[in-house]
């Protein structure tokens, strides 16, 4: 069997915006082809849903993500080596748009800070139920972070989450990268604000309502704890989130 499968044309430019009510791409990645054909099954009778490749091993998840720009991978932490976290954070450095899904086979608390930082969207078990698992790919396709709720439910993980977000604010950027809790959606809302940007100027660049937009600043405001967007906006630059703006 090929490590990767290609199931169709590529039909959207990379990085193009897919969130917008027709379809969802996905990637399956996962070594054990029965598990694969499991997922295809549930998903593919999922209305919006577009099974877009398979992948068995990390090579063929990394070229397949880069090569298809899918909107959701659900990535297999037990790959065999480099394995899933490291697969992920290679992805996201190279696709950020992607919602990355994390299966894992029990809640390790270092994997599961592992993926936080590789930058998964959600960290899930392998007997999740059909109906939580679409639930869950239709959260992360709108924008989600459903790993924030893992982390704050393990207080043990939320404190080494702290503790590395203190030494990248003594540290400057130089420290090794650590998750932003935002989506990859409310990051590029706050770069473009960054760079002077109207929510207006917003909407229209990314091919979205101003609403959308109103919404996706709440939803920062919130996870950031911070009042307002300059003050979000600084907080992003100097977690080294987003570029300073351009001259």
């Amino acid at each position: 069997m090929s490590s990767m499968e290609y199931s169709g044309p590529d039909r959207r430019r990379p990085g193009a915006p897919s969130r917008n009510g027709e379809r969802t791409t996905i990637l399956l990645v996962d070594d054990h082809a029965l598990f694969r054909v499991g997922m295809r099954n549930i998903l593919e009778r999922e209305p919006g849903f577009e099974i877009v490749g398979e992948a068995e091993d990390t090579r063929g998840a990394f070229d397949l993500s880069v090569q298809l720009s899918p909107d959701i991978i659900l990535m297999d932490l037990s790959l065999p080596a480099p394995g899933g976290i490291e697969t992920t954070q290679r992805i996201k450095r190279e696709l950020p748009s992607a919602g990355i899904i994390v299966l894992a086979v029990n809640e390790d608390e270092d994997a599961l800070f592992d993926a936080i930082k590789a930058g998964a969207a959600a960290f899930i078990l392998k007997d999740v139920s059909p109906d939580d698992l679409v639930a869950i790919i239709r959260r992360v396709a709108s924008g989600e972070y459903l790993i924030n709720d893992k982390v704050f439910a393990k207080p043990a993980v939320a404190s080494r989450v702290l503790k590395e977000f203190r030494e990248l604010a003594i540290y400057g950027q130089e420290a090794a990268p650590i998750f932003a809790p935002l989506s990859p959606r409310e990051v590029e809302i706050l770069d473009n604000i960054a760079q002077g940007m109207t929510n207006k100027q917003v909407a229209y660049a990314l091919s979205i309502s101003e609403q959308t937009v109103k919404n996706h600043m709440s939803s920062i405001l919130r996870k950031l704890s911070v009042n307002d967007r300059t003050q979000a906006v600084v907080y992003a630059m100097r977690q080294g989130w987003i570029r300073m703006p351009e001259d």
